[in-house]
């Protein structure tokens, strides 16, 4: 916009000029009465915020209902209730952790230097405690930050819900709050402010690419689960006695909410309503479908059969791997992370569990942590224009290397700490119902109340 003069009545006369220099002294007033507003903070894009607004709300809806009737339906019927309050206990307790300290720890920026190896590398600190200095008008990027604060809370209720599939059936209420409140605090608030809280943290000072929670969610809760179940041991019964899900319709639906809650989950980490979320909702779609195509097949190659089970598990497969890709791969990148998520996660959930015997009940391991791995390695070459990508990499073999290492630190980080926390809580509080309770079913056990009533 071209500046006139004459507007403002600013001739080149005396009376002018004392115009001019009463003007300048108003705007330099105006500098130390209202810092922010001299800080040219951006006013929030109401079309960014809406979005985001939307993707908070999708995500949110992952785990209630979406986690809630994907696992509770594979449960047995005497746990289904159980499964459930587990779900809706996690949301309300990791919101108020969040508010505490939670949001502060995971993203305050405060003392963070690029290329800086500190403690402000690893955890942020507590200058955000209780959400100090949040207002409506406080911003992050082009939204307002209590957007972002809350689009962020839904990655941190999630992820602790993923890990609840891995020990289901068999652990203590009591136990399971005080894991997830511990787990939070010195598992995922450390590996989210180390991959997303910007310049001056660790991994992502590596150039380690995790969009939207490849390392941070799935490889992150998917070790912690294997730790977990290996810890409080095998159900009373398995392998031996069958042990079929009880109602696969709430596993589609919860699948089906699960998927559609995972484009608020990818396309909403680009705070942004734009071209990144844009094809980051399109590549989710493609790796989906190509990971749910994936595990049917080679189901179907062994088994002969395809199963209703196969095929939500391979699109929740899909949906993982892609989850770091989400924003640099393209469509052929999103369809080979796909192809190869579902294939090789039907054989850990299937073949590998009984091989070693551990008894994840519900293949927190098999499908979160080994698709998180797959896609983290492979969000690597397919971030290459040369292989049809849209990030800044050069060299696709330097940065598999690059993502080799965030999956290898984010696999040590999570069983090592996960371990002395359930150790801990054994000794203390003790993991495991007893055996009459787990034969009774944790609904009654633990709840007194019946998912069914037959009368």
């Amino acid at each position: 916009m071209r500046f006139e003069k004459q507007a403002f009545g600013i001739g080149a006369t005396g009376s002018g000029k004392r115009q001019v220099r009463l003007l300048v002294a108003l705007c330099a007033a105006g500098l130390f009465a209202a810092p922010a507003f001299a800080q040219g903070a951006p006013h929030a894009d109401s079309g960014d915020t809406a979005w985001m607004l939307t993707a908070s709300m999708l995500v949110l809806m992952m785990t209630i209902p979406g986690a809630a009737l994907f696992y509770g339906g594979m449960v047995r019927a005497k746990n289904l209730l159980s499964v459930m309050m587990q779900c809706l206990a996690i949301t309300a307790l990791v919101t108020v952790l969040w508010v505490l300290y939670g949001y502060s720890l995971a993203f305050s920026t405060t003392g963070m230097q690029a290329g800086a190896t500190n403690w402000h590398s690893v955890i942020g600190g507590l200058d955000r405690a209780m959400l100090a200095g949040l207002t409506p008008d406080t911003r992050y990027q082009t939204v307002p930050e209590s957007v972002f604060v809350m689009f962020q809370l839904t990655f941190a209720v999630i992820t602790p819900v993923l890990i609840i599939g891995a020990f289901a059936e068999r652990m203590k209420f009591s136990a399971m709050l005080w894991f997830s409140a511990l787990w939070l605090t010195l598992v995922y608030l450390p590996m989210a402010h180390m991959v997303w809280s910007g310049p001056g943290s660790l991994l992502g000072d590596m150039g380690v690419l995790d969009f939207a929670g490849g390392t941070v969610v799935h490889i992150n809760a998917g070790i912690a689960g294997l730790v977990a179940c290996l810890v409080i041991g095998k159900r009373r019964g398995w392998p031996h006695t069958h042990m079929p899900p009880h109602n696969l319709g709430y596993t589609v639906i919860g699948a089906s909410l699960l998927w559609l809650g995972w484009f608020g989950f990818n396309a909403g980490s680009a705070v942004a309503a734009n071209g990144s979320a844009g094809m980051a909702m399109l590549v989710t779609q493609i790796a989906a479908a190509a990971a749910a195509i994936g595990w049917t097949a080679v189901e179907w190659a062994i088994h002969k059969r395809a199963s209703v089970l196969g095929i939500a598990s391979g699109a929740v497969a899909g949906l993982v791997a892609v989850t770091p890709a989400a924003g640099t791969c393209g469509p052929g990148g999103a369809l080979l992370i796909g192809l190869a998520a579902g294939g090789i996660c039907f054989f850990t959930a299937t073949r590998l569990k009984h091989r070693l015997g551990y008894d994840d009940t519900l293949d927190v391991f098999g499908v979160h942590a080994i698709a998180g791995i797959v896609g983290a390695l492979l969000t690597g070459p397919f971030a290459a224009r040369a292989l049809g990508g849209f990030g800044t990499v050069t060299s696709p073999l330097l940065q598999l290397w690059v993502q080799a290492k965030g999956v290898g630190f984010t696999i040590v980080w999570s069983a090592l700490l996960s371990f002395a926390i359930l150790k801990l809580l054994d000794r203390t509080l003790g993991l495991r119902v007893d055996a009459e309770q787990e034969q009774m079913g944790l609904d009654l056990a633990e709840h007194e109340e019946r998912a069914y009533n037959l009368s």
